[in-house]
């Protein structure tokens, strides 16, 4: 997802760094857990959020060209096969991408921003999908 011109702001960057990137995680995880519309992928994670917030927070932090947090802790991310073990279809690509989508307005992120993120944020969540439906 960064940019690839040096002279130009990363995508970290254009988010507002780390204090609005943590925003946008925690209110997505908030949605996650308050939402009746994200029972689907709320179901799919552990009672508690707190791991799942931090890991999401450090991944998306190296993914839009910030610190690469995640990867100095854990190794590549590997993203496809640790999700493996959890059936994401349709519909869960879709509620992780709606509930992304409300917490980058509601962090108030620019609409190009959005759109950008969403359109690399699709390719991702899709790629994901390890079921049909």
């Amino acid at each position: 997802m960064q940019i690839e011109d040096p002279n130009q702001p990363t995508t970290f960057e254009l988010i507002g760094g780390a204090e609005k990137l943590r925003e946008m995680v925690d209110r997505f995880y908030d949605l996650m857990d308050l939402e009746p519309e994200f029972a689907g992928i709320r179901a799919l994670h552990p009672p508690s959020l707190e791991g799942s917030r931090e890991k999401t927070y450090m991944f998306l932090s190296g993914w839009t060209g910030g610190p690469s947090l995640y990867m100095e802790k854990f190794g590549h991310p590997r993203l496809r096969a640790r999700h493996l073990p959890f059936p994401i279809g349709i519909s869960e690509r879709d509620q992780w991408l709606r509930c992304m989508t409300w917490a980058m307005q509601d962090v108030g992120l620019p609409d190009e921003l959005m759109k950008r993120l969403l359109t690399a944020l699709y390719q991702t969540a899709d790629w994901m999908r390890n079921k049909p439906e």
